[in-house]
C-alpha cells in the first residue's frame, strides 16, 4: 500500500498524525504529508482508518500490484 497527501486539499488537522505518527507527519508549515514510498504491512489497517477520517479527504491510498 502507498499512502499520499494531496497537498492542496489538507488543512492541516492532523487527524493521520495523531492516528498514525509512523506513518504520517506534519511539515514545518503544519500540513501533512506520507514518510516513504510504502506503509508497512502492520498500519495498513490504521492508515486506512486515518484517510476515513480525514476531514478534507485529502489522504489517497494505492493498493500495489
Amino acid at each position: 500500500m502507498i499512502a499520499t497527501v494531496d497537498d492542496d486539499a489538507c488543512a492541516g488537522h492532523g487527524v493521520c498524525v495523531a492516528l498514525c505518527p509512523e506513518v504520517f507527519t506534519l511539515t514545518d508549515d503544519g500540513y501533512a504529508q506520507a514518510v516513504g514510498t510504502e506503509v508497512p504491512a502492520q498500519f495498513h489497517e490504521v492508515v486506512t482508518e486515518a484517510a476515513a477520517s480525514c476531514p478534507e479527504r485529502a489522504i489517497h491510498l494505492k493498493e500495489e500490484s
